[in-house]
């Protein structure tokens, strides 16, 4: 499991179209919220108006989309040449590789660059050089309809061994999704990794290069097949049929006993009245030593050549207050280092916790690889495939890992 605020429109400063020494920063930002009610619109606007009441000569003009159009939006706007002056977007690395892009000293504060979460920090990095500056950010743990365990007298499980009887007797009690597993395109990248992770696998090995068909993988996907899918153990629709987002709603209708989630599921299931626990992933011999951690990006293009009031904006942006509010509008966790520590002591965020101690334990995607577009394509396109009845798992990671290898020759 971002925002856009579109467009530098230039107002006639810095010497580009007069004198009135007036600067537009243009913002493209993604929407996290579920609703017109809390769009991430309301949050940019009150942003930019604070923001504006002490610069009078700096405006922010803020374009906040979908996450299903943001990416396309910005890429469209750079390839026309109109690129905004920001763009918070899903990744960074391709702008960094044509040299498009500001790097994070070259526009932050030492205090404000210093300050972000370090696993964060390094995933922004393109050759040891930060330009992705992390924006917001969550991780996952397993979550457990409390009435369906109690029911089943059931205990929350630890190990893969644990998860698999949990799921066998829940499918006994009628339960529609014993385990959800959602490997369809929405966000089969995510599901995939937090699956390798408590495997002791990953995408890449220890040095960055690819690995999916490691034998860890191989045996991962070998252990979901034949232990959860081929038992019937997942539920009515196919795994790489299934979308987090049908999955989530599932869990929040009490049809689901387990699934991996992030933050935003609290509240979709406390709105709908189920009981949930949650509790570190299940790892193939007691709980997963490492979680997903996924961060949304923050951009700035060079292309306007605004870099001084861009800086200053974002030193602001990245202040703990404003980072503290855009985490608790939309549960997600906090980038920065004192926002996380304010965070990890105030009784308000206390739901946020689980999520919050599993951040230091986090592994993101390859993001700084330029190929890793190409590979989660491949995983979104394949990896319902590894577990699907009758074929072969081990031929399904063999093909991603062609892919990535071939995209990764590229870099």
């Amino acid at each position: 499991m971002v925002s856009a605020l579109g467009m530098t429109a230039v107002l006639g400063g810095c010497g580009l179209t007069g004198d009135s020494g007036e600067v537009t920063l243009k913002l493209v930002a993604a929407d996290y919220g579920d609703s017109k009610a809390n769009s991430s619109q309301d949050y940019w606007d009150d942003l930019a108006k604070a923001y504006e009441a002490k610069h009078p000569d700096v405006h922010v003009d803020v374009t906040v989309y979908s996450w299903n159009d943001v990416d396309r939006k910005v890429r469209e706007m750079v390839e026309a040449e109109e690129a905004p002056d920001m763009a918070q977007i899903g990744a960074y690395a391709d702008y960094a590789d044509q040299g498009l892009l500001y790097q994070a000293g070259e526009l932050l504060s030492i205090p404000v660059q210093a300050n972000y979460v370090s696993q964060l920090a390094g995933a922004g990095q393109v050759d040891g050089a930060q330009y992705g500056l992390p924006f917001a950010a969550s991780t996952r743990v397993l979550f457990y309809n409390k009435t369906l365990f109690d029911k089943a007298g059931l205990t929350p499980p630890k190990s893969w061994d644990d998860l698999a009887e949990a799921a066998q007797e829940l499918e006994a009690e009628g339960v529609k999704y014993p385990y959800a597993l959602p490997l369809g395109p929405e966000e089969a990248p995510a599901e995939t990794m937090q699956w390798m992770l408590s495997g002791g696998g990953g995408y890449t090995d220890d040095v960055g290069t690819y690995s999916v068909d490691s034998p860890q993988n191989v045996t991962t996907f070998t252990w979901l097949k034949e232990e959860l899918v081929e038992k019937g153990l997942t539920g009515p629709v196919a795994p790489g049929q299934l979308d987090r987002a049908a999955a989530f709603a599932a869990f929040a209708n009490g049809d689901v006993g387990m699934l991996n989630g992030h933050p935003t599921l609290m509240k979709m299931a406390s709105d709908k009245g189920v009981k949930y626990g949650m509790v570190t992933t299940p790892g193939i011999d007691g709980a997963s030593k490492n979680t997903l951690g996924v961060t949304d990006w923050m951009t700035a293009f060079k292309e306007n050549g605004h870099q001084e009031e861009i800086g200053d904006f974002l030193d602001f942006v990245y202040n703990d207050e404003n980072v503290l509010d855009f985490s608790r509008r939309y549960n997600l966790l906090p980038v920065t280092t004192s926002a996380s520590q304010a965070m990890s002591t105030a009784e308000e965020d206390k739901d946020l916790r689980p999520f919050l101690n599993e951040l230091v334990l986090s592994e993101l995607y390859p993001v700084g690889k330029t190929s890793w577009a190409s590979v989660s394509a491949d995983v979104k396109k394949r990896i319902g495939q590894a577990v699907a009845p009758g074929g072969s798992t081990e031929e399904v990671l063999d093909r991603i890992q062609t892919t990535a290898m071939r995209a990764g020759s590229a870099e």
